[in-house]
């Protein structure tokens, strides 16, 4: 409801502070408030009594709330109420019903036009006014009292009264006294009364208006009681009628309401069409007799039957009558979906209701697709357009009206889903207004069996159109049913003879022998009677006579019948008792059974596709769900499949373990295969490793694969489940020994060598066999200088790195004897058992000369050189990795210790840097040769530390050690190894800062840093970092001191990398072991180290005469190589000189006597001497031919 609007009236001032004797004005309010559009039924407490009746206002005040409280109290006589029945003072109201005549309510002030009077009225002298205005509804008299008082004798002040009247002398002389009043009260200043006298429409104007005072006028100090009229108002009434809109005048009083108050109207509301047979109820609900012929009654009633308040709203103007024509809406769907919501049940408390009643206001603009939704949810109809109708359908007790299999629907077959979420509400709370109360209520409705499973889950539900506490619960009540039995939904596709038959919200039958497990329904092959039928197969169907088995067919008027099966011979099936027609060839035939029952659903979509076949969507009905919702009444489960029966345990469980390629990686695996069985939804696999807890998951597959598998028994059991979830009694068991990636990669296979030329060789072998060799793993080469049995793979060392695992060829560095092995090693690290070798055949060697033939092994004593987690042993006479225990963390007492030098873990690395730095001088090109003998050992599985009797030793030698590898490495520079420049340094912890200006070195470099003053430690560093200046870099020690002072340092070395064989070209050399050990247990012995340096020999030949110009000069000939020969240093060769290059000369144009001199050779060309026979300088053109060792650059 909403206020036309409203007008304010002083007839007196009310001052709550005031003593209740005192006389004070008062102001007074009417509202208008719209109720509807159309015409309304009226107040339900008025029901029965005359409209425009005082019996009939006074009624309907018991249905106005102010503030949430009636006027008339419930007990009140609606004919004489007296004053204690009022909860409210001083009332006035006025209804209209929205009739198309209904007249306008009196007194709604229009307009007013006030005149002053300020005349004194006395006994003797009454005052007249005359009005003119013959268009004024009513006058209203305003007169002031300015004192009304009297005192008395002891000093107190009373009261007075004075009595007036007033009368209308009309133009034809028509006198009437209309108003008699008595002012009685206390009144220290003016105060003013209204009276507002209305002329009928018959009056005579002009109309004199008389006030006359009927006491006498006070004479006496003591008595102040005088009067005056102080003004008149001409008043104009409204006089809209507000056809067909039902409204009400309401006017109250301020000395009640200070403020405005909360309305509310408890009324029957718009009224409607409704059918020709039926009668309305109290409750709203309408009853029916007889046969509905598709008319309505001629006069409208009210009703809250949400059917036909639907059909109102489409067919008249107030809602979308200008678009939707009654014609177009199919009645006969209104009218049984109003029988339905009409039918009495239980109301939950103490009696019945309607199923479903439509109490609402719409008073808000709003969607129309939303409204008609909002509608329809309150009595569960879902409307749909067919055949140029509208029609609804309603969720309500239906018989099943067609039948579907796999006869009558495409290839596709049936296809489900299932839109239930993972969470459920379990708790509801409904929202209706409560007539009772005058407010929003809740009605709460509860899951149990949902909130043991998913907890305490909340959902608010709005009630649309609401007012029953009853209906509220059944709605809460089947969404609670729906959300948790509704979620599943079915979708085919079917022919058009099913597709013009089906309507949304049809019951169907569904015979899907892909969820029942068996075949139970088909095609009608032949009828010959109404009592027999052949159907289309018998050896794929499932045809079953016993236990009460149904036949149902569709008729050929499309209908559904059923009828028990009697007897079945072969493909004929006769019933009991007769179906009403002869069944139709062709039609559909299904059986059911309480074995395994037919699958219902709902129809809720039908869409007509291409090639004149039909869509069909469908949700899951159970037709015990309504006496669920409304009695309480446990619902009816079906069994609709064989697959739901508990299946025996899978068969043939069988199990192999192999090794698999995954993402590039070579993975182990235990592949589990079972037999599949018959019906199974799902399979549960079990297994679990050495005794460890189960793991346990689902699949729909017959085969499992555990990846990553480890030696050890696997335990595997597998259970069946069927389509409800159940598993089978028991599992099917089995054991299996795995190995997982523990087996050792299979020996290699085939190795071949061939000679590439003098510096390298070509190894091959046959591919890997083995996954985890491929993938991951790694081809092994190794070396030994000897070829001797006892020189295994353990005490041979690596020439190259590590090649990857699926490799068929290796290039090494041909070595001067020996032999070569290989082994295939798996990403885990594990060798094959045996390595393949062969033995090198020594190419044919190139002219040379050896200038260096190094060995650390043989100085005395060994291996003179700086040590790093590395130590010579006398013992083993050979250089050891160190342990990476210290001294002073030894607990044990040292005499248990079986090997002092190994009290603790060997370290994983060493380096050892050779004593001396090859300087050949100059730049030239080196040949190397690397020289290394090693054994893999145990250290602490010597003779000495073994304590059991020998007769059970397996081996002398302990077990082998094939974790361990040496490599030499060799670091070269360009310029003088010997080189010193002065510098400054200082350390901080262990980073050590070196100052040189314009040093010239990069990062990465290796430099010789030597201390002269301080206490930095002096060796050979790599340069970390350059800093921010040309003439800063940093090293990085081993040792954390702060010192600083003077140092010199060397040239410049580049980074130190790995060689075997091969050429070189620098002027200085320097050479490291690098010592390595995979398992702490395992070290090497570095038993033979050293490197064999020589020179190819070099032809240089000028064929290009060069004059020697020995006269002309009167001195000898300087010629210059091309590029420098080697000739020797002090270390190398013994002297400058050792190995000085041959010079042949050839010269021209001599005579007899004439010959040649050289005086001098060196490694960058020679000097030569032209004479004749009489042994002077003569000018001669030559060639020469220079034979040595070595070319510089």
């Amino acid at each position: 409801m909403f206020g036309i609007g409203q007008f304010a009236e002083v007839l007196e001032l009310t001052d709550p502070t005031l003593p209740s004797d005192v006389l004070a004005s008062k102001q007074f309010l009417t509202l208008l408030d719209l109720l509807g559009e159309g015409e309304i039924e009226g107040f339900p407490s008025a029901a029965g009594l005359t409209k425009g009746t005082t019996a009939y206002n006074n009624a309907a005040l018991k249905d106005v709330f102010l503030n949430g409280t009636q006027i008339l109290q419930t007990t009140a006589d609606n004919s004489n109420p007296i004053d204690t029945d009022f909860n409210f003072p001083n009332i006035t109201f006025t209804p209209r019903f929205g009739t198309s005549s209904q007249e306008p309510i009196q007194g709604i002030v229009a307009s007013e036009s006030e005149t002053a009077v300020n005349t004194a009225v006395t006994k003797d002298s009454p005052v007249n006014r005359t009005i003119t205005n013959t268009e004024i509804d009513a006058v209203r008299v305003t007169l002031g009292f300015p004192q009304l008082q009297t005192f008395t004798d002891d000093g107190d002040i009373e009261g007075a009264e004075v009595a007036i009247n007033i009368q209308t002398i009309e133009n034809d002389g028509t006198t009437t006294t209309v108003i008699t009043d008595v002012v009685k009260g206390k009144a220290s200043n003016m105060y003013f009364r209204d009276y507002k006298i209305n002329f009928p429409s018959n009056t005579s104007f002009p109309v004199t208006i008389r006030v006359n005072r009927t006491t006498d006028d006070s004479t006496e100090t003591t008595l102040q009681n005088s009067s005056t009229w102080s003004s008149f108002t001409e008043i104009i009434n409204e006089q809209k009628a507000y056809l067909n809109s039902a409204y009400i005048a309401l006017r109250i009083d301020a000395q009640t309401f200070p403020s405005v108050p909360r309305r509310m109207y408890k009324i029957r509301g718009t009224k409607i069409k409704i059918p020709h047979n039926g009668t309305v109820q109290s409750d709203g609900s309408i009853s029916y007799s007889g046969t509905f012929n598709g008319t309505f009654k001629t006069d409208k009633e009210w009703t809250n039957d949400p059917a036909w308040v639907l059909y109102d709203l489409l067919t008249t103007s107030k809602g979308f009558g200008d678009h939707i024509d009654s014609t177009q809406l199919d009645v006969f769907s209104f009218y049984s979906a109003s029988v339905y919501c009409s039918e009495q049940v239980d109301n939950g408390i103490d009696g019945t209701e309607p199923r479903f009643s439509c109490n609402v206001v719409i008073q808000n603009q709003k969607q129309a697709y939303d409204l008609i939704n909002d509608l329809c949810s309150v009595m569960r109809v879902m409307p749909f357009y067919s055949a140029g109708t509208i029609s609804i359908t309603q969720d309500r007790p239906t018989d099943p009206s067609y039948l579907f299999n796999l006869s009558n629907v495409t290839e596709a077959g049936f296809s489900y889903s299932n839109s239930a979420k993972t969470t459920k509400t379990t708790l509801v709370n409904v929202a209706y207004f409560d007539n009772d109360t005058k407010d929003i209520d809740y009605e709460t409705v509860e899951d149990t069996a949902l909130q043991a499973k998913y907890g305490i889950v909340t959902k608010n539900l709005r009630g649309f159109a609401t007012t029953s506490r009853g209906q509220a619960s059944r709605l809460g009540k089947w969404f609670l049913y729906t959300q948790s039995n509704e979620a599943e939904l079915i979708s085919f596709t079917t022919t058009l003879e099913a597709g013009t038959l089906v309507r949304c919200g049809a019951v169907i039958n569904v015979q899907d022998p892909m969820r029942a497990g068996v075949r139970r329904g088909g095609r009608i092959q032949s009828a010959a009677s109404t009592t027999a039928i052949t159907v289309d197969d018998e050896h794929n169907t499932d045809l079953i006579a016993d236990n009460n088995a149904v036949l149902s067919v569709i008729l050929p008027n499309g209908t559904l019948e059923s009828r028990t099966i009697s007897s079945i011979s072969n493909r004929e099936i006769t019933v009991t008792s007769a179906f009403s027609s002869i069944p139709q060839k062709n039609s559909v035939w299904v059986i059911e059974d309480a074995s395994i029952q037919l699958q219902t659903f709902r129809v809720i979509g039908v869409t007509e596709t291409e090639r004149l076949t039909y869509q069909i969507t469908a949700v899951a009905h159970n037709p015990s769900k309504y006496a669920n919702v409304e009695d309480g009444v446990p619902l009816q489960g079906k069994v609709i499949s064989t697959l739901t029966a508990i299946k025996p345990s899978p068969s043939s469980l069988s199990a192999v373990e192999q090794i698999v390629v995954i993402n590039q990686k070579a993975v182990s695996k235990l592949f589990i295969t079972w037999q599949a069985v018959q019906g199974a939804k799902e399979y549960m696999l079990q297994y679990r490793f050495n005794n460890e807890n189960f793991t346990s998951l689902k699949t729909l597959n017959t085969d499992f694969a555990i990846t990553d598998t480890k030696a050890g028994t696997y335990e595997i059991r597998v259970f069946t489940y069927n389509a409800l979830g159940k598993p089978s009694t028991s599992p099917s068991k089995a054991t299996f020994t795995t190995v997982g990636k523990t087996a050792l990669p299979a020996d290699p296979q085939n190795l071949t060598i061939e000679p590439i030329n003098d510096q390298f060789v070509r190894l091959r072998f046959d591919q890997s066999t083995d996954v985890d060799v491929l993938h991951g793993g790694t081809v092994v080469v190794r070396h030994t200088p000897n070829s001797a049995v006892t020189d295994t793979f353990e005490k041979a060392t690596g020439i190259v790195q590590a090649q990857a695992g699926n490799v068929t060829e290796v290039i090494v560095p041909a070595m001067t004897s020996g032999k070569y092995l290989i082994k295939f090693q798996d990403d885990g690290g594990r060798f094959s058992e045996n390595a393949a070798q062969v033995i090198l055949t020594e190419p044919a060697a190139q002219p040379s000369v050896v200038i260096l033939q190094e060995r650390e092994d043989t100085d005395s004593p060994p291996f003179q050189g700086n040590k790093k987690n590395c130590f010579y042993d006398a013992d083993f006479d050979g250089l050891l990795l160190d342990g990476t225990l210290l001294w002073d963390s030894i607990t044990q007492n040292i005499d248990d210790l079986s090997n002092i030098d190994f009290a603790s873990p060997i370290s994983s690395s060493g380096e050892y840097d050779f004593e001396n730095t090859i300087d050949l001088g100059a730049k030239f090109n080196l040949n190397l040769v690397r020289h290394l003998v090693t054994d893999g050992i145990l250290p602490n599985d010597l003779m000495d530390s073994r304590t059991a009797n020998i007769d059970t030793w397996d081996d002398f030698d302990g077990l082998s050690a094939s974790s361990v590898d040496a490599k030499v490495l060799i670091a070269t520079t360009d310029g003088d190894p010997a080189a010193a420049v002065a510098a400054t340094y200082s350390q901080t912890a262990i980073t050590v800062t070196v100052s040189k200006t314009s040093h010239g070195f990069s990062v990465g470099d290796f430099v010789v840093f030597t201390v002269n003053s301080g206490t930095a430690e002096t060796g050979f560093f790599q340069i970390s970092s350059t800093g921010f200046s040309e003439n800063q870099f940093v090293l990085i020690s081993d040792v954390t001191q702060n010192t600083s002072g003077n140092c010199t340092l060397g040239s410049a070395f580049k980074q130190f990398n790995e060689f075997a064989n091969g050429k070189y070209t620098a002027r200085g050399f320097k050479f490291r072991c690098l010592l390595s050990s995979g398992d702490p247990a395992q070290n090497i012995n570095i038993k033979e180290l050293g490197f064999t340096a020589s020179l190819n020999q070099r032809t240089e030949t000028v064929n290009t005469a060069i004059a020697s110009q020995c006269a002309t000069n009167s001195a000898a000939k300087s010629v210059t190589f091309d590029a420098p020969f080697f000739t020797g240093t002090a270390s190398l060769g013994g002297s400058t000189t050792a190995f000085l290059p041959t010079i042949g000369i050839t010269l021209e144009g001599a005579v007899s006597g004439d010959y040649f001199t050289i005086p001098s050779i060196a490694g960058t060309g020679f000097t030569i001497e032209t004479r004749d026979a009489n042994n002077n300088f003569k000018n001669l053109n030559f060639k020469y031919t220079a034979i040595g060792f070595g070319k510089g650059s």
